[in-house]
């Protein structure tokens, strides 16, 4: 079992235009689609669609039509609230652009968060997993994750391993509680993140001075800025770094995946999700650090090849090769 928690949850909706957008015309689209998302629910539904045990904890109203868009992300674990979903809106026109309006979701209020907290508590006891993904709402603590974990950690009698993907104050609280809470298994940021994360710990440094040396030498910069905080702040890190691939750090060593070379780009919306999930699918096989590396990069890849929001089953998985190196 892997259990997912989103407390940001949001309903996408994407609009293919038939001509480039511009501000003032009328439109005609030529489709759209609808899809639960929010970053758990997207690991959840990837996992899902891969055969997984997988249970999606969540705040959801009653009279939310976004609870019908979520067939595909196992068991879900609603949390009843009475704001829904907040919406997302992408719009792609001919020229190959893409626009996008993200709309302010409800803010949770405190018996709302409690209760998040016991249900994910009680999913995750025996669970080889629990993925904590994506925003927080306005109003809501920074905290509220190390908050999670902390609960998680001291409740459930059999814990699971914990990966986070956030950003932000709310991946900074987490690795800052790291010496109160236990550093977490394993953390997902992309090359900007981490870098905004080790500056929010040290003001001191220049954040588009780490950002150039990244740029520079992608892989071997990212492994020596994620050692900052492996394995101390967290047990690994998953550090993807969009056409550059991905690279796994760990307290024994650290490796480099690229893209397969048969991937044609066409969105990177919910790339960095599936790559999660993929990652989650082989250490939950005991993979070796090498084959999570690669399995997350497959997965991640497979999703950047599909239009819009849509993201990777195992049909779509390239089948091109996939290098992983170690890196000193």
């Amino acid at each position: 079992m892997i259990v997912t928690l989103t407390v940001n949850p949001a309903l996408d909706r994407t609009i293919d235009l038939d001509s480039p957008l511009a501000p003032g015309s009328v439109h005609r689209a030529s489709s759209s689609r609808e899809d639960a998302a929010g970053k758990g629910v997207n690991v959840a539904r990837v996992l899902h669609a891969s055969g997984a045990e997988t249970s999606a904890v969540l705040p959801l109203a009653a009279d939310d039509p976004y609870a019908a868009l979520l067939d595909g992300a196992g068991a879900i674990r609603a949390v009843p609230t009475s704001a829904h979903a907040r919406v997302n809106i992408t719009l792609t026109d001919g020229a190959g652009e893409t626009t996008k309006i993200n709309l302010a979701g409800g803010q949770p209020d405190e018996a709302v968060l409690t209760a998040l907290v016991d249900a994910t508590v009680e999913a995750a006891d025996g669970a080889s997993w629990l993925a904590i993904c994506g925003s927080l709402p306005a109003g809501v603590p920074a905290d509220y994750y190390a908050r999670v974990v902390r609960a998680v950690r001291e409740r459930a009698a059999r814990p699971p391993r914990i990966a986070l993907d956030a950003s932000g104050a709310a991946l900074v609280a987490v690795l800052s509680a790291g010496p109160e809470i236990g550093p977490v298994d394993l953390i997902k940021p992309n090359e900007d993140e981490l870098v905004e994360a080790l500056v929010e710990l040290d003001p001191s440094r220049d954040s588009e001075e780490l950002l150039r040396a990244v740029a520079a030498d992608p892989a071997g910069e990212t492994v020596r800025l994620a050692r900052e905080l492996v394995p101390h702040r967290a047990r690994a890190a998953l550090v993807t770094l969009g056409g550059d691939g991905a690279v796994l750090i760990g307290g024994e060593g650290a490796w480099q995946a690229g893209i397969p070379a048969d991937v044609r780009v066409r969105s990177t919306v919910g790339a960095g999700d599936s790559s999660l999930a993929g990652f989650l699918l082989a250490a939950t096989a005991q993979a070796d650090a090498g084959e999570c590396l690669r399995t997350a990069v497959r997965y991640g890849s497979a999703t950047a090849s599909l239009p819009g929001t849509a993201l990777a089953t195992p049909a779509d998985l390239p089948t091109g090769d996939i290098p992983v190196r170690a890196l000193v």
